[in-house]
This record gives structure tokens, C-alpha cells and sequence, in this order.
């Protein structure tokens, strides 16, 4: 089976082709970035319209790079939600009209079941995870640990009661005046601080609990630097940056292993956007490793949002017969089984 793969759900346009298998066979994204950069977020009205303008492109240079035509093609898979509505609605009215002229089948994929599934993608000979495991989804809208006892059996165990943890990336990062996207800026300029400089506090501590909290962390990053300014005292962006991740890492990794070892399981994947954070993906395998388990993580190019995983996604769904009808419509605030 070979699919072809669409994705609008935010600010990033992306195709793929993805074969039955997890072969990735090409994944074209087109940033946003330029337009919403200066704004410090993401503009709503602004993405559906730099979609409306990428998207045919898109798809034509995904295709052009497989060697591929729609006659070889055995399905469309597409973002169906979460996500900006108007940004999904250009994805969704794109796949429709493909399926429509070529009659080939569509099916809508659920944007977090194609990130928990991007650790299946055949790229870089990656070992894949073995059901049942626990994935920790953390991104810019979501941050969440998730079952998944199969590729269409998935349920949420745990999430975050107020910011996702790469929206607090992105405040924290907006609080320092480093700009935006935030994640990889704060990153960046941790490398250079101590984590131990601040202690910036771990919410949710209790032995079990599975939930997050971020807005407090980033309240006491917002708190140090008023401090800083009314004692008239020096403030090293450094230290501020590596200690709020060295808080945001150590929750999300230890809460992933804890979740392993209350769900009974062997394996875990990390995937989001959040994932590509090199200190997240080495603090996880530490301690994944400590406790024994198997540690997923895709690439970093599919962590981020992606056509790929969307492709995969509709890939097994079409291969179960499930099919959308053309008027499926976009669902802005679907969400995982709990």
C-alpha cells in the first residue's frame, strides 16, 4: 500500500508518501515561520492562508521526489484534527478534491494517533516499539501519556491540566525576549547555563500521579526575572533557560518511566515537537535505561509536525477498511480515548 499523506493542522504544510510498511518514501514540510515570527505566535488567519498557497505545492514536490503519480497511489490520509480550524479545513478540502477526480479511497487520521505512531516509520533503521507501550506525546498543544495496545488502540492515562509543555517553551522564551518558536532558542541558550542555578519547582510529585502542570514554572520564571529587576541585581539568561528545562525534563521524563511501571510495560516512545529536545531525549534514555526499558524516540525531522506520520496513520486505517466519507469536515478539538 502506498499512501499519500497531508498535513495542515498548524503552521507547517507538509506531504508524504509513505508505503503500508512505515517507508518513507518522501516527507516535504513547508514552514510557516517567516510569517508568524514576528508576531511571536502563531496567527490563525495568517496559516490558512499561507496553506491555500503552499499546499498544491506541497503535494506536487512530495510526489515528483517518490516518482510517483495518483495511479499509484492506493489512498489519501489527512489531518482531520486537532488543530486550527481553518487550517484544517484547507488540508481536508485538498485531500477531498484529490479523492473526488481520482476516486481513490480517503480516511481522516487523527493528528496525536500520527505522532504516537512516527516511532514506526522506517527511516535511519530505528528499532520500532513492541505493544503494549507508553508514549509520552509533548508538543506545543499537547502533553500527554498515552496506552497504545495497538496501532488503533490507544488511550490517555495522564495529560496536562493547563500549559503544554512546549507552550511554556514558547512563554518562557517570549518572557526572555529570545523570540520565537521558543523551544529551540531556549534550548540553545541553556547549553551555555547551569541547571542547578535556579530551582524552579516540579509540580504533581505524588508517587502515582500521572498529570502535568506547567503554568507554575513558568510563573516562577516570569516571578525571578520581576525580582531580578526590582533588586537591581544581574540576571543570566543562560541559568534562567537551563534550569526552566532542567524542570520541564525531569518531569516529563520521570512521569514517562513512571507511567511504564504503573501500565506494566517494556517499551516507551517520546514524540512531539517537545522531542527533539536534545536534554528531554537524553535525560529519558538515562532514565529508561536505569529501569530497564526500551526507549523510542523518533528522528527529530518526525517529532516535529509532519506528513509522514499522518501517511503511516491512514496507511493502517485504510488497510482495516475504514474510509472517510468526502464530507468529512475538520474536528478542531478531537482528542485520544481516555
Amino acid at each position: 500500500m502506498r499512501v499519500l499523506g497531508i498535513e495542515s493542522s498548524c503552521d507547517e504544510t507538509g506531504a508524504a508518501i509513505v508505503t503500508g510498511d512505515g517507508n518513507v518514501q518522501a516527507d516535504v514540510v513547508h514552514s510557516q515561520l517567516p510569517v508568524h515570527a514576528r508576531y511571536g505566535g502563531v496567527v490563525p488567519e495568517l496559516a490558512s492562508r499561507a496553506h491555500v498557497l503552499s499546499i498544491v505545492p506541497v503535494i506536487r514536490e512530495a510526489m515528483a521526489r517518490a516518482g510517483t503519480t495518483f495511479a499509484d497511489l492506493d489512498g489519501i490520509a489527512v489531518t482531520a484534527g486537532p488543530g486550527l480550524v481553518g487550517s484544517l479545513l484547507v488540508g481536508i478540502q485538498t485531500a477531498k478534491a484529490i479523492a473526488w477526480s481520482t476516486g481513490l479511497p480517503l480516511v481522516g487520521v487523527n493528528h496525536l494517533e500520527g505522532h504516537v505512531l512516527a516511532a514506526f516509520l522506517r527511516q535511519g533503521g530505528s528499532t520500532r516499539p513492541r505493544f503494549p507501550f507508553v508514549a509520552l506525546l509533548a508538543s506545543g498543544g499537547h502533553t500527554s501519556l498515552v496506552r497504545v495496545d495497538a496501532p488503533g488502540s490507544m488511550r490517555t492515562i495522564g495529560e496536562t491540566r493547563d500549559d503544554a509543555a512546549g507552550e511554556a517553551f514558547d512563554k518562557v522564551a517570549k518572557l526572555l525576549g529570545l523570540g520565537y518558536p521558543g523551544g529551540p532558542l531556549v534550548e540553545a541558550s541553556a547549553r551555555e547555563g547551569s541547571p542547578k542555578a535556579i530551582r524552579f519547582p516540579r509540580a504533581l510529585r505524588e508517587a502515582d500521579n500521572l498529570e502535568f502542570s506547567f503554568s507554575g514554572v513558568k510563573t516562577a520564571v516570569a516571578l525571578e526575572l520581576r525580582r531580578a529587576r526590582e533588586q537591581g541585581r544581574a540576571i543570566s539568561v543562560h541559568d534562567v533557560c537551563a534550569s526552566f528545562q532542567a524542570s520541564v525534563v525531569e518531569t516529563l521524563a520521570t512521569k514517562l518511566v513512571r507511567a511504564a511501571r504503573i501500565e506494566g510495560v517494556g517499551d516507551v516512545v517520546l514524540c512531539g515537537g517537545v522531542a527533539a529536545n536534545g536534554a528531554l531525549r537524553s535525560r529519558a534514555g538515562e532514565l529508561a535505561a536505569e529501569a530497564g526499558l526500551s526507549l523510542h524516540v523518533p528522528p527529530i525531522s518526525s517529532c516535529t509536525d509532519n506528513a509522514a506520520m499522518i501517511a503511516y496513520a491512514g496507511a493502517l486505517r485504510l488497510a482495516a477498511g475504514e474510509r472517510s466519507r468526502l464530507d468529512l469536515n475538520a474536528s478542531p478539538g478531537m482528542r485520544l480515548p481516555s
